[in-house]
């Protein structure tokens, strides 16, 4: 499990993709997202400017990311 820490209110799903390395641009964020393979607190999310806050959990790529 990889902890993010947030500095601001929130970040964008496909912000913090990149910013986890999960991806390495912001195309591919866009394109895992928009195939289903990320899930936001549980769920399948395919909002590519979902807003993600402190608690959120995102699994991605066999990695999961908690934001804090």
């Amino acid at each position: 499990m990889l902890d993010f820490t947030l500095e601001g209110e929130f970040i964008h799903l496909i912000q913090l993709l990149k910013a986890a390395n999960i991806v390495q641009s912001g195309g591919e964020a866009q394109m895992v997202v928009s195939e289903g393979a990320v899930k936001y607190n549980g769920e399948v999310d395919y909002r590519k400017r979902l807003k993600v806050r402190r608690g959120d959990i995102i699994e991605c790529r066999g990695k999961i990311i908690k934001v804090k």
